[in-house]
């Protein structure tokens, strides 16, 4: 693990390569999985003030998720997550024409029609923070969906980190990521 202030990062993030590939997977993560995206408490916060101005660009069984469940839910583990269509994709999925997934609130976001992109978990992935009382734990999620992301980023020779670097830099901030980049450039190095 490496230190960086409040946050301990797995060399995984470093190590692993990873790229999405969406025309492989099809946005296979955002359909799979036992529950909706982690949420933060001031993500559902956001999510309920966005509700009106996001939901022209959803899909109705997504719309109806949203009615009965909220803009997020409890999982059985108790995190806050966004809802499920039954069960199975998120409530803010949308489809292309090819069958690929999209975010329906991302979609508002570059629309102009919200500030908010989406969850910071779903712009983070294949990185997964758990928060803990002193700090935030930083990992690499290996998802065997993923595996075409990993093949791509091999390819393309691009560290996990690198690839998600806006989405660290939301979520910590430039600087953090320069001392995260220095960091990971010596240990790649070494």
């Amino acid at each position: 693990m490496i230190q960086i202030g409040k946050t301990l990062i797995s060399e995984d993030i470093i190590e692993k390569e990873f790229v999405c590939n969406l025309n492989a997977c099809k946005g296979a993560c955002c359909v799979e999985g036992d529950s909706g995206a982690p949420l933060s408490e001031s993500e559902t916060a956001i999510l309920e003030s966005i509700r009106e101005a996001v939901d022209p660009y959803l899909r109705p069984e997504g719309r109806a998720a949203i009615a009965e469940q909220g803009t997020w839910t409890a999982d059985s583990d108790g995190d806050l997550v966004t809802p499920l269509v039954n069960n199975a994709e998120c409530a803010y999925v949308v489809f292309d024409e090819k069958g690929t997934t999209l975010c329906g609130i991302e979609k508002a976001w570059r629309d102009g029609v919200v500030d908010f992109r989406k969850p910071v978990s779903c712009h983070l992935y294949p990185i997964r923070i758990k928060s803990y009382p002193s700090f935030d734990a930083v990992n690499y999620d290996k998802w065997d969906i993923c595996s075409d992301a990993c093949t791509l980023g091999q390819e393309l020779k691009v560290p996990t980190y690198q690839f998600a670097r806006e989405a660290l830099e939301r979520k910590y901030g430039e600087e953090w990521y320069k001392e995260l980049d220095e960091v990971a450039q010596a240990w790649l190095n070494r």
